[in-house]
């Protein structure tokens, strides 16, 4: 791992750096490259000028490790609310949320209920997965735990898994049987080298290596959904050559990349008929998650600290 993507991971968890960025212009105006603004209509705005471009979409509230229950329930009312939005305005939209959105670290069993309250309703009026996103590698277990449980009720859950960890291999086998749908991602976090591969070369191969395995026969008799969530493209058209080699049908796995980023390679991958979903991010708790934008290309970094701190 480059020192700069470590000074910025680490730099997410700053109380004084996230008042310090958060009161500049210049930083607010460079994170709407990344998210189209604060608000939910913001959100479905982005999404529905994306409709014509064949591009789908993930809606995420940003904002994480909550403090109280009652927040974690005005999380759980507003995705209710998201769900109806996204079914009024016609849009092939999914969602995403955090366990610590609804309150895993205060009451795991209310936050089973809370998960439980917006799959529910995703299946009544939208029928639509609804994702689980995957945090720091303390919520692992915790996250696991919830997918399972979950999935034991409701067909329209997916999860998503890190590559960087070194367990995820053994994770993903352990979900096979349960034909389940897979966001595949590199990860995010400041992990020690205890735990994640700390070379982006063995992240890769590890990425690679998840997303084919989820694309084995017995996982697609299972029933596996696979979302390749990356902006590597040397990587994505290794998986696409995979793909077509093996004439896995579309149905079996979507591409997944952020609002934003590779926006010419996302319509690289619209206009050649691969199936793409992009995830929008909204709300006003962006900070720690924009740094770890940042932190997935260094090199784009030191224009951006310069203006935050240029005065």
């Amino acid at each position: 791992m480059s020192l700069m993507r470590k000074v910025l991971l680490a730099g997410s968890t700053s109380p004084w750096l996230r008042e310090q960025a958060t009161r500049r212009a210049f930083v607010r105006r460079s994170v709407s490259k990344f998210m189209p603004g604060e608000r939910i209509e913001d959100a479905i705005a982005a999404a529905a000028a994306l409709k014509p471009q064949r591009i789908t979409t993930i809606l995420t509230r940003l904002g994480e490790g909550l403090t109280k229950l009652d927040e974690a329930d005005e999380v759980t009312e507003h995705y209710l609310d998201v769900l109806e939005r996204v079914q009024r305005a016609g849009l092939d939209a999914q969602i995403s949320v955090k366990p610590t959105q609804l309150g895993v670290d205060l009451d795991a069993e209310a936050c089973q209920r809370n998960l439980d309250r917006i799959l529910a309703k995703a299946e009544q009026v939208h029928n639509t997965p609804v994702w689980i996103d995957m945090e720091s590698s303390p919520y692992v277990d915790p996250t696991l735990k919830l997918f399972r449980a979950s999935r034991e009720k409701y067909r329209g859950v997916g999860i998503a898994l890190q590559a960087y960890l070194y367990r995820t291999a053994r994770d993903l086998e352990d979900l096979i049987l349960l034909g389940p749908s897979v966001r595949i991602v590199k990860g995010a976090y400041l992990e020690p080298p205890a735990i994640a591969y700390p070379d982006k070369a063995d992240v890769d191969e590890n990425f690679y290596k998840l997303c084919t395995r989820l694309l084995a026969d017995d996982a697609q008799k299972n029933g596996a959904l696979l979302h390749i969530a990356t902006h590597d493209v040397a990587l994505a058209d290794r998986l696409g050559r995979f793909v077509d080699d093996r004439r896995v049908p579309p149905s079996a796995y979507e591409f997944a990349m952020l609002y934003g980023i590779g926006v010419n390679q996302q319509r690289r991958l619209a206009t050649s008929g691969r199936r793409l979903r992009v995830l929008i991010s909204y709300g006003e708790y962006w900070f720690p998650w924009y740094m770890r934008r940042l932190a997935e290309r260094p090199a784009n970094v030191t224009f951006v600290l310069k203006n935050m701190f240029g005065g």
